[in-house]
């Protein structure tokens, strides 16, 4: 499933190359025509995103009030863009470092994309689910690119968005719906806090993720994974933060410290950030020259326990572990996590 940080980057997406346009929002796909209707015609004027939610925001007149198109992507759900696709302005540095021949050629379909098992998450054809998974998931899709502008929908669209110069087409999610502006709220109510989104100060979100994980007596790694509690953490984010914070993941929220607390919001807020402009979810520091070249361009280079079960730590040696926490796949070091 896709983290906080693709939702960023989609939401950036959105807001560079959409807001201010009018759209054409159709359901190829037929299971969303009463939700496209709503919203056909009508410029976007937001786009802003929770955790895991994207919230795109459409204009509103006395006969037809402003209305937001909100997206969880769940496990199979992705965006493929096509057209006049630039990079949000504000990460184009980080997209220098990372290289532009792995981002993929603007227009082109799956070109650059989002891979198998979250290799290439930077792409700006493709975020979200592995593009492999989603054909698992039944997507018939080619690499080819688009002969002219708007290609012709490919596979089971569920929601295209379409200007004069670019196109959005989503699959695969398991939220697709049209929510009124107060209904909007009551989601960001129901959320835990996310650094990045604009919903409230990073102070306030500090201690909204301390008050809510320190009151609890379940284990810190299912904390972190509860949405309630911290918006925008799955399972990478989850096992590095903790192994970086040296925490056993067994730990109750209420046995640690506010102190240990508000380190781990903090470095979740570095790592959110790098992500974000990145596009990976790069989680060893201190990488310079030929080994945060590795890094970028490989996940077995990019962080210190996730996926790397029954191979020594990086740190002092003993052997990586895989458990299982709710269902959800859980790594850490038992020599650093004690």
């Amino acid at each position: 499933m896709p983290e906080g940080h693709s939702v960023h980057r989609i939401a950036r997406q959105f807001g560079a190359n959409f807001v201010g346009s009018a759209a054409a929002v159709t359901s190829p796909q037929g299971r969303f025509e009463v939700g496209a209707a709503e919203l056909d015609g009508r410029e976007i004027t937001s786009s802003e995103a929770i955790g895991k939610h994207l919230l795109l925001g459409f204009d509103g007149t006395a006969s037809a009030p402003e209305r937001v198109l909100h997206v969880h992507l769940g496990i199979y759900g992705a965006w493929d863009f096509a057209g006049a696709i630039s990079v949000d302005p504000t990460i184009l540095a980080s997209r220098a470092a990372v290289g532009a021949a792995r981002m993929g050629q603007t227009g082109m379909r799956g070109v650059g994309g989002a891979g198998t098992d979250g290799e290439n998450e930077e792409s700006i054809a493709s975020i979200g689910a592995p593009r492999l998974a989603r054909l698992r998931a039944g997507e018939q899709e080619t690499l080819a690119e688009p002969a002219a502008f708007p290609p012709e929908p490919v596979g089971q669209v569920r929601v295209r968005i379409l200007t004069e110069t670019a196109v959005a087409d989503l699959r695969g999610p398991t939220v697709c719906e049209v929510l009124e502006p107060a209904q909007v709220r009551a989601l960001a109510q129901r959320l835990g806090p996310d650094p990045e989104a604009p919903t409230e100060s990073r102070a306030k979100a500090e201690a909204r993720f301390v008050e809510r994980a320190s009151r609890s007596n379940q284990p810190i790694g299912q904390l972190l994974m509860d949405q309630s509690v911290v918006a925008g953490i799955g399972n990478v984010y989850r096992a590095e933060l903790l192994f970086r914070a040296r925490i056993d993941p067994h730990r109750p929220g209420s046995r640690l410290t506010s102190d240990e607390l508000r380190a781990l919001w903090r470095d979740w807020v570095k790592l959110l950030r790098i992500g974000v402009e990145t596009g990976q979810m790069l989680t060893i520091d201190g990488l310079r020259g030929a080994k945060r070249a590795a890094a970028l361009a490989n996940r077995a280079d990019r962080h210190w326990v996730y996926k790397r079960e029954g191979l020594p730590c990086r740190r002092c040696g003993a052997t990586i572990v895989l458990e299982t926490m709710q269902g959800r796949k859980l790594y850490r070091c038992p020599g650093c996590q004690l």
